[in-house]
């Protein structure tokens, strides 16, 4: 149920109005590694300076109009110059449908051509994030068809799906983030309990890991990463063939401590204003991350803004039910 709240919160446009204006004020910095490209440049060089590495996100998805896909691209583009320019260890993540996938395909494949051609000139990788069920096979389409002209690009696999083994075997020869699943899925595709998705979630890190290129473990579930560790100890697995990942402000100390155990490690960095529904969906992922950010966000003066907004959309959807 705490899942579904925050599924709905991270939909509620009102309250995602309401974040970008007063976002700062709230505590977005905590989650959010700036609202700029400089402002992001400076936190990926504090995050290098202890050894972790950064994969950067452009926030906003589902797009539907020409002009905001351009500009969405324009700004992943300058930061692709920033980050070349500023000689950070850093690469790109995205989601086809902040570059039009919802629009048309083939401007959407237009747009991430000129991206991937970019990052492919300063050696920097691309990895295309995946989004909800409807848009996960024209994302495969889209990294097949860019894989024929350029090896800079990787995906996600989202262990909630079914069909998550056979695409991971699809691509095994990718770079891969591996996850357990941030949308609201229906029991026709994907699994729905915590237990089902995290053995799933375990199956393909360890699947990739023996078989795979290289493979990106996301997850902030101590537990996991202990398997895995021993897994990797286990099975003899070179250090270079895969990192740990974890989200921008969620668990830095752990993120720290495996950077200094030597693991390659990568931070998820968001930038921009249109924090709020990313912000949601990582709740609904795994509502005990709320717990890793709760102290960091959550203050007194705070506390009175964010609970009249939730009261908001509570109080709405109450009123729909009734209607």
């Amino acid at each position: 149920m705490l899942k579904d709240v925050f599924i709905g919160l991270s939909q509620n446009r009102l309250l995602t109005a309401a974040a970008k204006k007063y976002g700062l004020k709230l505590g977005a910095q905590t989650v959010v590694a700036g609202t700029n490209i400089e402002e992001t440049i400076k936190s990926i060089r504090s995050l290098n300076a202890q050894g972790i590495s950064a994969t950067v996100d452009n926030l906003g998805e589902f797009v539907f109009e020409k002009e905001a896909a351009l500009e969405a691209k324009e700004n992943i583009m300058d930061m692709i110059e920033a980050i070349h320019k500023n000689k950070v260890d850093a690469h790109i993540s995205l989601k086809p449908t902040q570059l039009g996938l919802d629009i048309d395909y083939d401007f959407c494949l237009e747009n991430l051509k000129d991206i991937v051609a970019l990052a492919h000139n300063y050696h920097m990788h691309i990895n295309i994030d995946m989004e909800d069920f409807g848009h996960v096979q024209p994302s495969y389409d889209l990294l097949n068809t860019l894989s024929k002209d350029y090896d800079n690009v990787g995906t996600v696999i989202q262990a909630y799906f079914f069909r998550a083994m056979d695409d991971l075997q699809e691509h095994k020869d990718f770079r891969l983030r591996i996850v357990k699943g941030a949308y609201k899925e229906p029991a026709d595709v994907a699994y729905q309990t915590r237990e089902e998705i995290d053995e799933n979630f375990i199956k393909l890190i360890e699947y990739h890991l023996l078989n795979g290129k290289f493979t990106s473990i996301a997850t902030h579930d101590h537990h996991i990463i202990n398997h895995v560790e021993a897994f990797i100890k286990e099975h003899d697995i070179s250090y270079d063939k895969f990192e740990f990942q974890m989200l921008y402000g969620f668990r830095k100390e752990l993120q720290r401590e495996l950077a200094n155990k030597g693991y390659n490690f990568c931070t998820y960095v968001p930038f921009g204003d249109d924090w709020y529904a990313y912000f949601m969906r990582r709740l609904a992922e795994r509502p005990q991350n709320l717990n890793l950010v709760v102290k960091q966000v959550f203050t007194k003066k705070n506390n009175i803004a964010i609970g009249a907004l939730a009261g908001a959309f509570i109080l709405g959807r109450a009123t729909k039910k009734r209607k």
